[in-house]
């Protein structure tokens, strides 16, 4: 492609999207930027603090139950409070939890303090992920998501290498520095982010006088049929790609490969995800998201069964390039239906369920993959992983048969685009929807 094309895929490729978008798009990648406990606490809790691998894993899971729990009451505060509200509680929580627990130094203390981290950590996504489908149109809601999802890994890959560096000199300092990256977050949204919750319909009442209860809770969300279906799948399949992180290094360590071999071939997923992310959603935004996510877990899973076969770090790496190009299709498609099935007055509720799925399956994950190795061979885990890809697969052929064309609501809220570059100002005929799928094509 030549230069003038790379600028015209790029400028059509953030053109025209809210300007609001691009504050919480910045919120995000700020957010993760500052991504130091993530990534080393294991190594905080065994090499700097000197306990032992089992309570590093009972740290993690506390981490990992924190999320579960706090996904659905932000998704209730999100509908409740609003978008923003739950954003900064959620940051300046973070920001509060994360330092107190660089300090803490008893084994109780540091296990609570993880679950209150793990808790923040999460209860920002439904707000987030609800007030992207509140300010972004239906047409480009996918896009949205993908460019979120972007900046979600790259601030993960530039953080994870600065991390090391950091780490090396103080592990206190890694705790401080994510402390005020989420603070410098909260200011991002606080200064710049504009409430997006739809306005609240006025009461109905029914034939007899009395006020009917027309807002969406949880259980309206649970009743939802279609919906916890996507939730249960989105659960499969997150569990698929949890493998990378927890199965994939006890694999290629009984290989008789090193951490750095790990290291290098767990790396091409962020390379891909960066280098790919973009032009990738350029050709999917417009195409059919039952064929996408049907594709993406059938990607997935046979990405990861493929790990049987491997035995060199190249041929590991060739396997993590599989199923990023399913994680690259899924993540923003998924999303973007979980919107798309949602009602505007109950989206932090679907979202935060939807989010609870992820975390449940960081949760079960480790306990799948530790057993079925132990107990029968980490080819077992690979052989799974491809039969819950086609489970999954085929789960979404079933569930998204007729599904309804999203229409957008009359009462959400309009938001001032971002100014169009120069070059595609008025002057200029919008590119036509059709053709940029043909062209993508």
């Amino acid at each position: 492609m030549s230069v003038a094309g790379l600028r015209t895929a790029a400028r059509e490729t953030v053109s025209g999207l809210p300007r609001a978008f691009w504050w919480l798009w910045l919120s995000t990648l700020v957010n993760r930027l500052g991504g130091f406990v993530a990534t080393f606490m294991a190594l905080y809790l065994t090499l700097d603090r000197g306990y032992s691998a089992s309570y590093a894993g009972l740290v993690a899971a506390l981490h990992g139950l924190g999320g579960v729990i706090s996904s659905l009451g932000a998704g209730v505060m999100t509908d409740r409070l609003g978008r923003r509200p739950t954003m900064l509680i959620a940051q300046l929580s973070m920001a509060g939890s994360v330092a107190l627990l660089g300090f803490m130094e008893h084994p109780v203390a540091i296990a609570a303090v993880a679950f209150l981290v793990g808790m923040a950590s999460s209860a920002s996504r439904p707000a987030v992920q609800a007030m992207m489908a509140d300010i972004v149109p239906p047409k480009d809601r996918v896009r949205a998501f993908s460019l979120n999802y972007w900046a979600i890994n790259l601030g993960f890959a530039i953080s994870s290498a600065g991390a090391g560096f950091i780490a090396e000199y103080s592990y206190l300092a890694g705790f401080l520095g994510e402390a005020l990256m989420m603070l410098a977050c909260a200011v991002v949204v606080f200064l710049k982010v504009p409430e997006s919750r739809p306005a609240q319909a006025a009461p109905v009442k029914t034939a007899d006088g009395k006020r009917a209860e027309d807002e969406v809770r949880i259980i309206t969300v649970l009743r939802d049929g279609r919906f916890m279906g996507v939730v249960g799948l989105s659960f499969l399949v997150s569990l698929i790609f949890q493998q990378g992180y927890v199965g994939l290094p006890v694999a290629m360590g009984a290989d008789g490969l090193s951490s750095s071999d790990f290291g290098t071939a767990i790396a091409v997923n962020g390379v891909l995800i960066v280098a790919l992310q973009i032009p990738v959603t350029r050709f999917i935004q417009h195409r059919d998201p039952r064929r996408l996510l049907i594709i993406s877990s059938l990607l997935a899973g046979y990405g990861f069964g493929l790990t049987a076969f491997a035995g060199s770090v190249a041929v590991y790496a060739l396997t993590v390039c599989v199923w990023t190009l399913a994680e690259i299709v899924n993540a923003p498609t998924q999303t973007g239906l979980v919107v798309q099935l949602s009602p505007a007055q109950g989206r932090g509720r679907y979202q935060g369920m939807y989010t609870m799925s992820w975390s449940v399956a960081a949760l079960v994950a480790p306990l799948m993959s530790g057993f079925v190795i132990d107990h029968y061979g980490a080819a077992w885990l690979w052989g799974a992983c491809a039969v819950i890809g086609t489970v999954a697969g085929l789960g979404y052929w079933l569930l998204m048969r007729n599904l309804p064309r999203e229409e957008p609501l009359a009462d959400e809220p309009e938001i001032e685009p971002a100014p169009v570059p120069a070059q595609a100002r008025p002057d200029q005929a919008e590119p036509d929807p059709a053709a940029a799928v043909e062209r993508a094509g």
